[in-house]
């Protein structure tokens, strides 16, 4: 039979159970939903084509690129879920270590930095963009306009460029407390908590 209070036995426990995830964004839903469907294409695609190239000894023209368009989507729109999860590469034994300023600083000036190189790479694209438009290019294996690929890329930096932005307000207005605790240990359930 346990020593402890009713009282200190709910506190205790409260303590031990990690905090809802209140940093990330409901909006995210947008980004996971998009790389679902570009996935469950990709896989459909090169499907497809295995099963005609085995069949018939010879692959549709068109997979590829597609393929390729696909790829470079998913890899932004997962870059786009990463930064707004706070999930971009770093070395963690700058990041973690020192004080709660010191770590907000480093969050912050992170979160800066995704947001003014992703606002440059889709100002330069746009100039990729027109010049697509403008010479009428065209796809080498289907033949369809380049500028409909070449719009997604500065549409998909600018959304990283927010995402970022937002990440850092969110760094800013997040209390000390949380920059001192370990995320590693908050992410998974306390080692020995039992339930009541």
């Amino acid at each position: 039979m346990s020593s402890k209070s009713p009282a200190e036995t709910e506190i205790h426990h409260v303590s031990e159970t990690p905090a809802p995830a209140d940093s990330e964004p409901r909006s995210l839903r947008i980004e996971d939903w998009l790389t679902v469907i570009v996935m469950a294409a990709l896989a459909l695609i090169t499907f497809a084509n295995v099963l005609v190239r085995y069949f018939t000894s010879s692959s549709f023209a068109w997979t590829e690129e597609i393929s390729v368009f696909l790829m470079i989507v998913l890899a932004l729109v997962a870059g786009s879920a990463a930064v707004a999860r706070d999930r971009h590469i770093r070395i963690e034994f700058f990041s973690e270590s020192g004080s709660a300023l010191r770590r907000r600083r480093l969050a912050q000036l992170g979160a800066l930095m995704v947001a003014l190189l992703f606002t440059v790479i889709a100002v330069l694209s746009i100039r990729t963009l027109y010049d697509d438009y403008r010479f009428e290019e065209t796809s080498p294996g289907i033949g369809v306009p380049v500028w409909w690929y070449t719009m997604w890329l500065p549409i998909l930096s600018a959304l990283i460029a927010c995402r970022a932005v937002g990440l850092f307000i969110r760094r800013s207005r997040q209390p000390d407390i949380e920059y001192l605790v370990d995320e590693t240990v908050s992410d998974s359930p306390a080692a020995g908590s039992k339930s009541p």
